[in-house]
């Protein structure tokens, strides 16, 4: 275990004061920076010195916030990232083929990560990048919340704490007869449930791929116009969830 003192704790901290940052909506004050990451001021202040230096952190006298630095590791992330190359194709061609906005995402930490995106760029009324953060009960969400089971479903929506912009925890019970739903067909549906005029479907990566991710087609409500072709879209996307499930390497014996 690392030691208050030990250089590991150091990265540690480190860590945890960029963790801050990227969460944050707008540049943060020294002080504020501290508060979240609960440390000391002045140690924060030191770490933030050295990101600083090497442009992991930006400062100005609006604050703190993430450096132009972080974008050379996202760019290496999404090149050699395995699960981005085996998706990468499937969503192109799922993309041309539907005329929809296709999404990967991928699940951490209760959340929902953008890992990359193929298709038009249309605006939905919500900005949606690579790296945005989103949760796990509206949307793609709910195909990834669907391989928990109920109790841990539970647990979570009891940990959800309100913030502004971001849609209200469901009904546990409305929620879990969704998730039931989803399981018995092997896809999402989701209508206006972040934005009005806004549908999509999704499907996960199975399981034994050994990833928790998901792939989302998102369009208007009127390219969904009947639930017909909705359903037929869900096995389409689900297809091209399992593509991307073979496509990924074997894990290492």
């Amino acid at each position: 275990m690392a030691t208050a003192k030990s250089p590991m704790r150091s990265l540690e901290r480190a860590i945890e004061v960029l963790e801050v940052l990227d969460s944050a909506r707008s540049p943060l004050r020294l002080t504020e920076i501290a508060r979240r990451a609960g440390l000391p001021v002045a140690t924060t202040q030191r770490i933030l010195a050295v990101l600083v230096t090497h442009d992991r952190v930006e400062h100005d006298a609006a604050g703190y916030r993430p450096g132009i630095a972080l974008t050379y590791g996202a760019h290496a992330f999404s090149m050699t990232n395995p699960l981005i190359r085996a998706a990468r194709p499937v969503l192109i061609e799922l993309a041309a083929v539907t005329g929809l906005t296709v999404t990967l995402f991928r699940e951490h930490g209760d959340q929902r990560v953008v890992m990359t995106r193929a298709g038009n760029t249309r605006n939905f009324g919500y900005d949606l990048v690579v790296g945005s953060r989103l949760p796990l009960y509206v949307g793609a969400g709910k195909a990834l919340l669907a391989q928990w089971d109920d109790d841990a479903v539970r647990a979570h929506l009891a940990d959800i704490v309100a913030v502004p912009g971001v849609p209200p925890a469901p009904d546990p019970d409305a929620l879990l007869k969704d998730l039931a739903d989803i399981r018995r067909r092997g896809y999402s549906i989701s209508r206006e449930e972040r934005q009005p005029g806004v549908a999509s479907v999704a499907a996960t990566i199975p399981l034994e791929f050994g990833v928790r991710a998901a792939i989302q087609a998102t369009g208007t409500v009127s390219e969904f116009p009947d639930d017909e072709n909705t359903h037929a879209l869900g096995r389409q996307v689900q297809q091209a969830a399992i593509a991307v499930g073979l496509g990924l390497p074997q894990p290492a014996d």
